[in-house]
């Protein structure tokens, strides 16, 4: 299967196959929530839902994933369920609309060859104005295989509809406020603030939740999510998830946060000698300048993460004495984020608080 299956929201699941079942669905709608709580899986989901042969007669509140329209849908390669993200620029000046389905093919089938684990798209990707373009004259097309087409829009805060001619943007606006009969159009963001209005006021948003635990532990037990991963702390990861699991695919700016973080814990632990201090004044010097205040804050919040892991496991160890000072580290680490927002060298911070937590966690 190219995706991962579904983990989660089964509560919204359930409202939307109703609505749909019952003809109330909207034709255009925005899923809105946390980057990497599953939006664009669940638009899929849906897509397939509305496409699937069986549900409607047999009233399922999930699609069958046996009949033909389920078996292309899972296979991404249904010709009514069309799936657009953010893209680098085509290099083509002026593509074709085979040309942009051609690029958009290549850029599923990397994700597909990724098992279905995709990340956030870097800042110079987005939406441009050839694949709308091609994106509302696909919508004009009768259904090529099913009774309904669907349209998703992943990460659709990248849309720049004003690129162009007013003519094309107007289009799309018009499509998104009447889609042709049998036509629903789905939209994702992580930053409904940064929509056009002209967008938002011609959808209905649905809020997507956060992931409860035992879902985001189902996805963890996923092997290719395993592979991708690869052996950590069960609990530190499902606390760097904060009900998102798709947050933890990418980052590696994360990745490295959480490294920064474990460098500085590890510095803090070292027993007051002679090596011990060189290695807290070394560690704290590669805090970087007033430049880097964005990382370091983003370190804190995962030493924040490390401790609280530090501190279940040590209660759960009968240390609790141990676990007493951790948890008296937090407020440190606490006040030094609050610090962080103001004009402080994270150098500087970054030895306070590393003296800080070895005077604290190692009395």
């Amino acid at each position: 299967m190219p995706l991962r299956p579904l983990y989660g929201h089964h509560e919204l699941r359930a409202r939307l196959a109703r609505s749909a079942q019952d003809g109330r669905l909207p034709a255009s709608l925005l899923l809105q929530g946390a980057r990497g709580v599953g939006k664009q899986r669940l638009a899929i989901w849906l897509g397939q839902l509305l496409l699937c042969e069986r549900t409607a007669e047999r009233q399922l509140t999930d699609p069958c994933g046996e009949c033909q329209q389920c078996r292309y849908s899972l296979r991404l390669v249904h010709p009514d369920l069309h799936w657009y993200f953010p893209q680098l620029k085509n290099k083509d000046s002026d593509p074709s609309d085979a040309d942009v389905a051609a690029y958009r093919s290549e850029a599923i089938a990397e994700r597909v060859e990724a098992d279905g684990l995709w990340t956030t798209p870097s800042g110079s990707e987005g939406y441009h104005i050839r694949t709308m373009k091609a994106l509302v004259r696909s919508a004009s097309i009768r259904p090529a295989m099913a009774k309904s087409a669907v349209f998703i829009l992943g990460d659709s805060e990248r849309l720049v509809v004003q690129e162009g001619s007013a003519d094309a943007a107007n289009v799309f606006l018009k499509l998104l406020e009447e889609p042709p009969p049998g036509t629903t159009l789905i939209l994702t963001t992580s930053e409904p603030g940064a929509l056009l209005p002209t967008i938002k006021s011609r959808v209905v948003s649905i809020r997507v939740p956060s992931v409860a635990r035992v879902d985001i532990e189902a996805f963890l037990d996923d092997a290719a999510v395993q592979r991708r991963l690869g052996t950590t702390s069960r609990e530190e990861t499902i606390a760097r998830a904060g009900g998102a699991p798709g947050s933890l695919l990418g980052a590696d700016s994360a990745a490295a946060s959480y490294a920064a973080a474990r460098r500085l814990l590890d510095a803090a632990l070292q027993p007051a000698t002679p090596a011990g201090s060189a290695e807290r004044i070394k560690t704290a010097a590669r805090q970087g300048v007033a430049g880097a205040r964005g990382a370091f804050s983003d370190m804190l919040d995962a030493l924040t993460v490390l401790l609280h892991d530090r501190t279940r496991k040590l209660v759960a160890a009968g240390q609790e004495s141990d676990a007493r000072r951790t948890a008296t580290a937090l407020v440190l680490v606490e006040n030094a984020k609050l610090r962080a927002h103001g004009n402080v060298s994270p150098q500087l911070l970054g030895a306070s608080l590393i003296s800080a937590l070895h005077q604290t966690l190692r009395p």
